[in-house]
């Protein structure tokens, strides 16, 4: 499929949006009201800190939504401003949030709904509804069959996702496969590499040392095509498919693994065709998302410091909040991922998300005695959630005094 040409003709459409319709005060103010939190202003205006008794927290000097996301959300409020009578749908969640998404349906603002196959059900939408596209986007081909049904369509797709399908258009310009760090089924993944002509998808350094090898020493084709039968494009071969490549990256990966495997990748075939020759086998732009980068770095920060535990906030699917807790787990510090207050109590227990696992119920998860605790949240985490959670924190204190006297 031509996607520049695909993209170029719904800019001429009339139909496609990818900026506001100018009621950003308008949406400003509601989304202040929705997701700001003065406790968290003056928690920032204390050098981060909040003691309260025996327990004192320390928030990450980074945390929370990104410009990407308040653009996404500020557009969607817009949208269901400009078209006050239109059915308003969105493709998916907007972002990976639930208090953001109960919000937008309170605005009357639909999902596509999924069916028993676990695919997305477009014949809900008519022509003349709006879909909003979310901020990490769609494939070219849902947003071609969208404009097909004539639908209005509000692109919110995050900038830095716009960034990296173009950097995966000059792969495909130049007939290059495009290796594409990230999770197969995430939904930023399946729409960057529908960009892509030929495209292999690497979870981690690991896959990406076992296509290296491949590529310098060959190997068992069937078992290759096995191991990435999800994660490559139609008819790959690894014979001749990995003699030219790119680099692209889901932005919300860990950023010292996505640069690690570029450079995987960049010494593997300067040792295959030589130095004089890589720029004719290897490209690569830097992709990578300031925002994502700037919280895997205040975390890293925060845990320098002298911490008990940590606790990441953002919801279960976000794949940002859980390299977050990665990040923190690494240093051997307990990491509670929690998407709310409500996974916290009664008395001292905690539900949360395991680093690569399911929910567990942790009783007695908070010291006792005078404890720190480091607190970070995801890029699609409101303040007023991370506001609700250290409220929840201070109240198990409580709870531990008043039993301590019965």
């Amino acid at each position: 499929m031509n996607t520049k040409a695909l993209r170029s003709s719904l800019y001429r459409s009339g139909k496609y949006y990818r900026k506001g319709f100018g009621y950003t005060d308008v949406a400003a103010e509601r989304m202040n009201l929705d997701y700001q939190s003065s406790l968290i202003q003056a928690i920032r205006e204390n050098n981060n800190t909040l003691k309260q008794g025996n327990i004192t927290v320390r928030l990450a000097e980074t945390f929370g939504f990104c410009w990407g996301v308040e653009r996404a959300i500020s557009l969607a409020y817009e949208t269901r401003r400009q078209f006050p009578d239109s059915k308003i749908w969105i493709t998916n969640e907007i972002i990976h949030n639930p208090l953001v998404n109960r919000k937008l349906q309170e605005l009357s603002i639909e999902f596509i709904p999924i069916n028993r196959k676990g695919e997305k059900d477009f014949t809900c939408a008519k022509a003349e509804d709006v879909m909003i596209l979310p901020a990490f986007g769609v494939s070219i081909e849902e947003m071609q069959m969208l404009s097909q049904k004539g639908c209005v369509i509000v692109d919110t797709t995050c900038p830095w996702v716009s960034r990296v399908w173009n950097s995966v258009e000059k792969h495909k310009k130049k007939a290059y496969t495009s290796i594409i760090h990230g999770k197969y089924a995430h939904e930023e993944t399946i729409a960057t590499s529908s960009y892509a002509d030929k495209y292999l998808i690497v979870l981690n350094i690991q896959e990406a040392r076992y296509v290296c090898d491949y590529i310098l020493n060959g190997g068992n084709r069937i078992e290759f095509l096995a191991k990435f039968q999800q994660s490559c494009s139609l008819n790959f071969d690894p014979d001749t498919d990995l003699c030219q490549i790119g680099i692209a990256n889901q932005t919300t990966m860990l950023k010292g693994e996505t640069e690690q495997i570029g450079k995987l990748f960049e010494h593997t075939l300067m040792r295959k065709y030589g130095i004089t020759e890589l720029d004719q086998h290897f490209l690569s732009f830097n992709t990578i998302c300031d925002a994502t980068q700037e919280r895997q770095d205040a975390v890293a920060d925060l845990i320098s410091q002298e911490l008990d535990l940590v606790v990441v906030v953002g919801g279960f699917n976000s794949s940002n909040t859980t390299h977050l807790q990665e990040i923190a787990s690494q240093r051997q510090i307990p990491a509670y991922h929690i998407d709310s207050a409500e996974r916290i109590g009664p008395g001292n227990r905690i539900q949360h998300k395991s680093l690569y696992k399911g929910l567990e119920t942790v009783e007695d998860w908070l010291p006792a005695g005078p404890v720190v605790v480091g607190v970070t949240s995801g890029a699609s985490t409101p303040d007023r959630v991370v506001a609700d959670i250290i409220e929840q924190i201070f109240e198990v204190q409580f709870f531990s005094a008043t039993l301590g006297k019965m």
